[in-house]
C-alpha cells in the first residue's frame, strides 16, 4: 500500500505517518512548504498550494489510498479574517485534491479518509450524539464542519470509498489543546471552565492514528466518530489531570462570561458540550487501547 497524506507534518499527521510505517505502508505527503519537500525511504514529499489550486500531480503516483487532514488550526484567535481562513483552508484543500485526481488515473485508489470534527454537533449537556442524528448547524464551528463535510461528500463521484472521521479532543502531550489545559494546572492555577459540566469527548493520539489506518485498510464508507468510549465532563478531566500531575486545584471555576469576554466566539471550544458515541466504529471491529481517561493521561504524563 501507499497512502497520500495531506497535513502529514502536523500533530495527527505525524502520528498517522508513524502508524503507516509500522504497518509497512509507504507515505507520499503534500506540503505547502517547499523546504519540507523531502524524500526518504517510504516517505516522499510533494509541493502544493491549495489557495492557488496548485498541486504536483506526481504525488498520486502509486497511491492506493488518501488521508486528508489539511486545514488551518482552530486554536488560534478567531478574528473575522482568521475565521475565513479556517473555512477556506479546508475547502480549498479538498477542491485542489479533487481537481488533481480528475487529471490522473485514480483507478488504483480504493479509499479516501478525511478528518472532520465533533464540533459539528450542537452544544448540549443532555444529548448523546451518534452519526445518524439529524441536526441544524449551530455556531461557527458547527457551520465550518458542515461545509467541510459537504465538500468531502463530492469525492463520492470517484470510484473509491469515502469516510469522514469526526475527531474529538486529541489526547497528546506534543500539541493540540491538552498541553494548554495542563500548563496552568502544573503551575497551580488550573480550574474547570464555566459550569464544568460540559461533556468532552476525547481520543488518545495513538488510537486516532490507528483508527485512520483502520479506515483506509477496511475501505470504510460514511461518517464515524473518532472518540473513545467514555466521554468526561470538563470538571472531571481537569481533576484527573491534576491527580496525574500531583497538583491541587485551588481556584474556583472560571466563569463562562469571563471566557467569552477574553476569547469571544472561540470560548465555544472550552464551553460547548458534545457527548458523542463511538458505537459505530466499534461495530466495524476497531479496538481502542485507551477507553478511559485515567490510563490515557497516565500514558502521557505519569512520572514525566
Amino acid at each position: 500500500m501507499k497512502v497520500l497524506i495531506t497535513g502529514a507534518t502536523g500533530l495527527v499527521g505525524n502520528a498517522i505517518v508513524t502508524e503507516c510505517h509500522k504497518n509497512k505502508i509507504a507515505v507520499n505527503f503534500l506540503t505547502t512548504s517547499k523546504a519540507k519537500v523531502i524524500e526518504k525511504e517510504n516517505y516522499t514529499g510533494f509541493y502544493w498550494n491549495p489557495d492557488q489550486g496548485e498541486i504536483d500531480l506526481n504525488c498520486f503516483t502509486g497511491v492506493t489510498a488518501i488521508i486528508n487532514l489539511a486545514g488551518a488550526s482552530i486554536s488560534k484567535r478567531w478574528t473575522e479574517s482568521y475565521k475565513k481562513e479556517i473555512l477556506s483552508s479546508r475547502i480549498n484543500s479538498l477542491k485542489t485534491l479533487k481537481d488533481g485526481l480528475a487529471k490522473v488515473d485514480s483507478s488504483a485508489i480504493t479509499s479516501f479518509v478525511s478528518a472532520s470534527a465533533i464540533g459539528i454537533y450542537p452544544d448540549s449537556i443532555q444529548k448523546f450524539y451518534s452519526e445518524e442524528d439529524q441536526f441544524k448547524a449551530d455556531g461557527f464551528l458547527s457551520e465550518v464542519v458542515q461545509a467541510w463535510e459537504d465538500e468531502i461528500d463530492t469525492f463520492e463521484n470517484f470510484n473509491f470509498s469515502v469516510a469522514k472521521i469526526r475527531i474529538g479532543l486529541v489526547m497528546s502531550n506534543k500539541g493540540g489543546a491538552l498541553p494548554e489545559m495542563v500548563k496552568p494546572i502544573k503551575f497551580f492555577v488550573g480550574s474547570a471552565f464555566g459550569s464544568g459540566k460540559q461533556w468532552q469527548s476525547w481520543i488518545h493520539i495513538k488510537d486516532l492514528a490507528k483508527l485512520f489506518v483502520f479506515a483506509v485498510k477496511n475501505e470504510l464508507n460514511g461518517v464515524y466518530n473518532g472518540v473513545a468510549s467514555n466521554p468526561v465532563t470538563n470538571e472531571k478531566l481537569v481533576s484527573k489531570v491534576a491527580n496525574v500531575l500531583g497538583r491541587p486545584l485551588i481556584l474556583p471555576k472560571i466563569p463562562a462570561a469571563v471566557l467569552k469576554l477574553i476569547l469571544g466566539d472561540m470560548s465555544a471550544l472550552l464551553l460547548d458540550s458534545q457527548r458523542v458515541s463511538n458505537k459505530k466504529i466499534l461495530e466495524e471491529g476497531f479496538i481502542f487501547k485507551y477507553l478511559n481517561v485515567c490510563p490515557a493521561l497516565d500514558s502521557l504524563y505519569a512520572n514525566k
